[in-house]
């Protein structure tokens, strides 16, 4: 077989096929053996007509079709690893000679991994900015940690304000039908929390414990019930009780409570400023890393192939499929909820997906440019993040792995390796 190789453009290529006589006609045996069992001919029981009689009663062209699907796979991977070619779709066939006793001509066009062309990839001007840790954030941080550590505590002799929690029952109506969904039982609510729809949480402020309030509101215009969208409503409710929220004292007690190694206020400070800094530093490195992919990516030049992108796109939903698994939804019930459609989804993730693989082939464009490759230290690095995560120890985790699930950890640290190589070049 003999088979030539022709570059059409950056992401597409064209092999020309020249497939022997004896070749083909292997073909047409193994064709003539599938569908002889389907065939009936006049004189001849079912499936026991010879060959050359059905070539005589259906035409000579009858087994061409299936003997070149029979053969057409193995000669296809032969000549894609012959010319080192990775392809990403599927192959528009068009052939030029069929027939018994011929050599076999055909031409394949297909879209193929694209060609990178890197612009400016260093020297980028651009650097990690760390936001300082103020007081006030570190005050600020502190008080999140006292709100949680509040409780409600029962109160009887002053009406309800702001920022208490009440236990009361309700009922909405639409003129003088009560609605579904607009009624419960026991229900706590905490005062000025904006939960209900704006407007009812205010008007029980100043209502005492046993108080028969009726609430009016005005539903939303985007409210998610069309029959309660935009329409005025009163609900009737009774206040059965009151708490009043009570927060800790900012002392040495409080910092026991809520630190494991802090014994101070003073302390507990510096462990508050030091995590703070710390997530500081990682959104900062987080945002530098972005930006640097960014402006890597955005300066080179590729005509990415339709069908990587929508390959993307399907590896985002069966990611999407996964998460409302988890969650007890099946992804067709998620659309019917949401009143979205797979088309629509599949057309909003569409600028993502693009820029995913844009992203990667840059980055490995990148890598092969400096010869960047991991070190078997860096991929054991890598796979040690997941042996953690499945308990194992880094001999044992390894020892599971197939060949390409190492090649993938390869692939994963190298990619890893470049990224850090373009940060550190990027000023």
């Amino acid at each position: 077989m003999a088979t030539t190789f022709e570059k059409l453009s950056s992401n597409k290529v064209k092999l020309s096929f020249v497939v022997p006589a004896e070749k083909f006609d292997e073909g047409l045996q193994t064709a003539y053996r599938k569908m002889v069992k389907k065939i009936s001919i006049p004189g001849f029981r079912k499936g026991k007509a010879p060959m050359k009689v059905i070539e005589n009663y259906y035409g000579a062209s009858v087994f061409y079709e299936d003997a070149l699907d029979a053969i057409f796979p193995e000669i296809y991977q032969e000549a894609l690893k012959e010319h080192d070619v990775q392809v990403v779709d599927r192959p528009e066939l068009d052939v030029q000679q069929i027939g018994k006793g011929q050599e076999l001509k055909f031409t394949v066009e297909v879209f193929v991994r694209p060609d990178v062309t890197l612009g400016e990839y260093k020297n980028l001007g651009l650097e990690k900015e760390v936001a300082e840790v103020t007081d006030d954030d570190v005050s600020a941080d502190i008080e999140r940690a006292r709100d949680r550590a509040s409780r409600f505590v029962e109160v009887t002799d002053r009406p309800a304000k702001l920022d208490d929690q009440v236990n009361i029952d309700y009922a909405g109506f639409l003129g003088d039908e009560q609605f579904d969904g607009g009624t419960a039982q026991g229900h706590d609510l905490v005062l000025g929390s904006g939960s209900f729809i704006p407007g009812f949480e205010d008007q029980l402020v100043g209502a005492e414990v046993g108080a028969e309030v009726e609430v009016n509101v005005t539903f939303p215009e985007q409210y998610h019930a069309e029959n309660l969208a935009g329409k005025p409503v009163v609900f009737k409710v009774k206040v059965n009780s009151i708490q009043e929220k009570q927060t800790p004292a900012l002392d040495d007690e409080f910092v026991k409570d809520v630190s494991e190694t802090a014994n101070t206020v003073e302390e507990y400070r510096a462990e508050i400023r030091e995590k703070l800094e710390k997530q500081a530093n990682e959104k900062a490195e987080a945002a530098f890393e972005n930006a640097v992919i960014e402006k890597v990516s955005e300066n080179a030049e590729i005509d990415i192939p339709a069908a990587m992108i929508e390959d993307q796109i399907d590896s985002m939903l069966r990611d999407m499929e996964m998460r409302m698994m988890y969650q007890g939804m099946k992804l067709d019930d998620y659309f019917k909820y949401t009143g979205q459609t797979r088309e629509q989804v599949r057309e909003m993730y569409k600028p993502t997906a693009e820029e995913r693989v844009r992203t990667q082939l840059v980055i490995e464009a990148v890598m092969k440019a400096e010869g960047i490759q991991a070190t078997d230290e860096e991929i054991d690095a890598e796979i040690s993040k997941y042996a953690d995560q499945n308990k194992k120890s880094l001999d044992e985790f390894k020892a599971m792995l197939t060949d390409g699930d190492k090649t993938y950890f390869a692939e994963i640290a190298s990619l890893q390796k470049t990224v850090e190589f373009l940060k550190a070049n990027a000023k």
